[in-house]
């Protein structure tokens, strides 16, 4: 079950469980497609992996199976993708 993050690793910007502009890797890390698409290049700063759109959980299924509300941010902040 994914963990549904609420918010980008790099900038905080909110995102909660029916936002549209959330991306994520494969270890659920969890960006805004601003920051995945712009400074980071469409890859996780975590693990190198590519950043794809978070799907987003139906309320009925969200009901049973809350989102996190632990958040997560990078406190160095992220940094753009080598070129």
């Amino acid at each position: 079950m994914l963990d549904l993050r609420p918010n980008c690793e790099c900038c905080d910007r909110d995102l909660p469980p029916d936002a549209s502009n959330a991306m994520i890797c494969t270890f659920e890390c969890t960006f805004c497609t601003d920051c995945a698409t712009g400074k980071l290049g469409g890859y996780c700063p975590n693990c190198g992996g590519n950043l794809v759109a978070r799907p987003i959980r139906p309320a009925a299924a969200l009901a049973r199976h809350p989102a996190s509300t632990k958040r997560i941010l990078k406190a160095e902040g992220c940094a753009p993708k080598a070129a």
